[in-house]
């Protein structure tokens, strides 16, 4: 049964996880924000901590922790600076997962050790500029040579894509079969051919690495292909899945913020003579985003405590991610709302809660995708099959 008691181990994570957060992260958040510097020793120091490979088994480096685990720190983490929280995320659940879950004993030792303690850093490239939600439309093409494949194309929105060490690229190798002829592979940083471009100027996670990535003739070895040949469309469906949980997570430490934020300063500030939290308008505010904020922090834990259960967790993912980047987004507007002009300026972090919160409603399935993963998901539990077209 689903329980909300929170292991004294789970206490410990989320502990430390704050402890780290608001010492190590939150002092330069707005520096970053401001520069985009990528925060280079931060990551290196959650690896000593365990928190870039927290579900990696302690066999290949990992923590050995379970998702609950995993997203209360991811929480604190975002919390402070949603820019090192989405770093985070994509080398755990994008990069640590898929390797464990399908690479081989040797790709585990050359790579997944080293992912799982922070010495290096993986990212996950699957979208294209014609395959975003679509993610069956790849047109990064692999043709298979003397022992190993070529690939060209070009991959975009890639999160750590200038800074990453190990890629996990998914390319077709069979266009006759559609999304079944996609094949994933691993690539180095450095490779010949595989040339990551400039960091891209963003609205918001500013201090995180987001590039397009160009690859010509570069060439991969057979002992680098991730999963089976053809498997790929199902290595990234499945590790996306788990990703969501990590972007949920994301969201809920954004939107604690921006609440937080809001409901301390609306006990400092004065209007007509007394702090504007006991203004009736002011509290219903405040009551509106309590109600979304637990919400989207129970819809989180489920889909957390789903998958540690072995359990189809997929529409509680989807469940999570949508209604969590929505609470972040309206939580961080109300929260620029509820500071007035001073919510507009960088001194009092909220107006960076927003532009951080966007992100959440697009990557790793837009909103938009959530609707129609849980809708299908829906109707697969009450065992409808869409009717087959009639041929003439």
């Amino acid at each position: 049964m689903f329980s909300l008691e929170l292991t004294e181990e789970q206490r410990l994570i989320q502990q430390t996880a704050r402890e780290f957060a608001e010492t190590e992260i939150e002092p330069t958040a707005i520096e970053r924000d401001v520069t985009g510097e990528f925060p280079y020793e931060i990551v290196h120091k959650l690896g000593e901590l365990g928190f870039m490979g927290m579900m990696v088994s302690p066999e290949w480096g990992g923590s050995g922790l379970d998702t609950i685990s995993y997203v209360l720190a991811l929480v604190e983490i975002s919390k402070a600076d949603a820019s090192v929280g989405v770093i985070m995320s994509v080398n755990n659940s994008l990069a640590c997962w898929p390797i464990e879950a399908y690479g081989t004993q040797d790709q585990k030792e050359r790579y997944l050790r080293d992912l799982a303690t922070g010495r290096k850093l993986g990212a996950f490239c699957l979208s294209e500029p014609e395959a975003g939600s679509d993610a069956t439309r790849q047109h990064t093409m692999a043709v298979h040579g003397d022992g190993g494949w070529i690939l060209n194309g070009t991959k975009n929105w890639i999160t750590n894509g200038t800074t990453a060490d190990v890629y996990v690229v998914f390319a077709q190798t069979d266009r006759s079969k559609g999304h079944r002829g996609i094949t994933a592979f691993l690539i180095e940083r450095g490779t010949e051919g595989f040339v990551p471009g400039k960091k891209e100027d963003k609205l918001g996670i500013r201090s995180s690495d987001t590039c397009s990535i160009g690859l010509t003739n570069v060439f991969v070895p057979d002992a680098n292909v991730l999963g089976d040949i053809g498997e790929g469309f199902r290595i990234a469906m499945n590790t996306l899945n788990g990703g969501r949980i990590g972007i949920a997570a994301q969201a809920v430490g954004i939107a604690e913020a921006a609440f937080q934020a809001a409901l301390t300063y609306s006990q400092q500030r004065k209007t007509f003579g007394k702090p504007i939290c006991e203004h009736q308008a002011i509290q219903m505010k405040l009551a509106d985003m309590s109600v979304k904020l637990e919400a989207a922090r129970l819809l989180l834990l489920k889909a957390a405590w789903l998958r540690d259960q072995g359990e189809r967790y997929i529409k509680a993912a989807s469940h999570a991610k949508l209604f969590a980047s929505r609470a972040a987004v309206e939580l961080a507007l109300e929260a620029i709302q509820i500071h007035g002009g001073y919510g507009y300026v960088r001194e009092y972090k909220v107006e960076r809660y927003l532009r951080d919160a966007k992100i959440t409603e697009i990557y790793e399935g837009t909103s938009e995708i959530q609707h129609v993963i849980i809708a299908r998901e829906l109707l697969r539990e009450v065992g409808y099959t869409a009717p087959q077209p009639v041929s003439s």
